[in-house]
């Protein structure tokens, strides 16, 4: 017992073990890493020979459970001879005092090391490791991990230590289950982005392409047909369609390649509607009434995203000579404003009145990025309406709510 109350140093503990200093340090050190720590197997080895030294161990090992929940992968070790790592690389969950102390969900002391030596085929158990401590790492009662501590002396661990490790392992399996999370959620986010990505495309590009495709077939039976004046109109029509297929591909590279500000939605309005004044030669009166943004980052983001393509829409289609941006609250919601003075409904809608040859596909009629913009809106409780003003000019609102959870 006097032994395991030696610290690292070997200078002398009193008999209380007074490790409350070690443990108030690395409480905060593990709180802290919770907030922000994405490389889980990294924390983990990190903390390794913090426990191998409150341990008074000569080595310890850390394991991860594996996907399938029946093994624990190896992940950090120190001190351990590498034929003992090597064979240590994958063990059997319910494997000896490791299995032992998951089902008992407690810090268990072993002196008994027979089972480790019969398994791992070596002397370094029972000679240069005389005990060893197990300590499991659970959130919520699900088994995430352990740390092995190997003792070269026959001592037990104060109780102080045992509780202090018992409290490092549900913190440590706290932040293996929000790394966890966060892998989880940019996951999703990744998916729901390509897919946005996909669904751009396709409303815009490929709908382009599909209509050319019809045109080349009218275009080639009027060929045959020797229909000159025909030849002649479908030939423009595909002018004009690879034009506006070149100018859909040029504006979604710019899309895909304009991320927002990571500073927030306001900083990121903000130089969107800088870009905005300089490259389009429109008036843009930009206005921000609401004192503070109460979102979560995907609301954000999808916001910008809508009010980017709101304001493209008035470069390409409406020419108009002024806009105007407004942000306002109203209640639980939130309202984003882009008007213009253009055409109208039918400059929003020019692609559909182009040729008549999109009044044959009905899908055309409607303006792609109106689609793109309900999706966005709708993945955050929120809705896009469009109309055109009694003093000419055309309307895109978006009203979305103060938190997502309220969708």
């Amino acid at each position: 017992m006097n032994a395991a109350a030696r610290p690292a140093d070997g200078t002398e503990l009193d008999a209380s073990g007074n490790y409350r200093l070690d443990a108030l340090h690395i409480i905060s050190e593990v709180s802290a890493s919770l907030v922000d720590e994405d490389d889980v197997e990294e924390l983990l080895g990190r903390f390794l020979g913090t426990m191998i030294r409150l341990a008074n161990a000569s080595a310890g090992a850390v394991r991860v459970l594996t996907s399938d929940s029946r093994h624990l992968r190896l992940v950090g070790a120190r001190g351990l001879p590498p034929e003992v790592v090597e064979r240590e690389r994958l063990v059997p969950v319910d494997c000896g005092h490791c299995g032992s102390a998951v089902r008992d969900n407690h810090s268990r002391y072993e002196i008994d090391l027979t089972v480790c030596a019969d398994r791992t085929g070596h002397a370094y158990f029972g000679r240069e490791c005389q005990a060893m401590v197990v300590v499991p790492l659970r959130y919520q009662g699900h088994l995430l991990g352990t740390y092995n501590l190997f003792l070269p002396d026959r001592f037990e661990l104060p109780e102080e230590v045992a509780l202090l490790f018992r409290s490092i392992g549900e913190h440590l399996g706290m932040a293996m289950e929000n790394a966890r999370l966060k892998r989880e959620n940019l996951r999703i986010t990744l998916m729901n982005e390509r897919q946005m990505m996909a669904a751009e495309v396709h409303d815009s590009l490929a709908q382009t392409l599909a209509y050319m495709k019809m045109r080349i077939a009218m275009l080639q039976d009027a060929l045959t047909d020797a229909e000159q004046d025909k030849a002649n109109q479908y030939a423009g029509d595909l002018g004009q369609a690879l034009d506006e297929a070149y100018a859909q591909l040029r504006e979604l590279l710019s899309q895909f390649r304009n991320r927002m500000d990571p500073m927030g939605l306001v900083p990121a309005v903000a130089g969107l509607v800088a870009n905005f004044r300089d490259r389009n030669g429109i008036d843009l009166d930009y206005h921000n009434r609401v004192a503070d943004f109460r979102l979560s980052v995907d609301q954000e983001a999808q916001v910008f995203f809508i009010i980017q393509e709101a304001l493209a829409n008035v470069a390409r289609h409406s020419g108009a000579t002024k806009a105007r941006l407004v942000f306002e609250g109203a209640g639980d919601y939130y309202v984003a404003t882009v008007e213009d003075n253009g055409r109208g409904g039918q400059g929003f809608f020019a692609i559909a009145n182009r040729t008549s040859g999109f009044e044959e596909h009905p899908k055309l009629r409607d303006h792609f990025g109106l689609t793109i913009m309900r999706e966005r809106a709708r993945t955050i409780g929120g809705r896009v309406e469009v109309a055109n003003l009694p003093e000419g000019g055309f309307r895109v609102r978006l009203t979305f709510p103060v938190l997502a959870g309220r969708a």
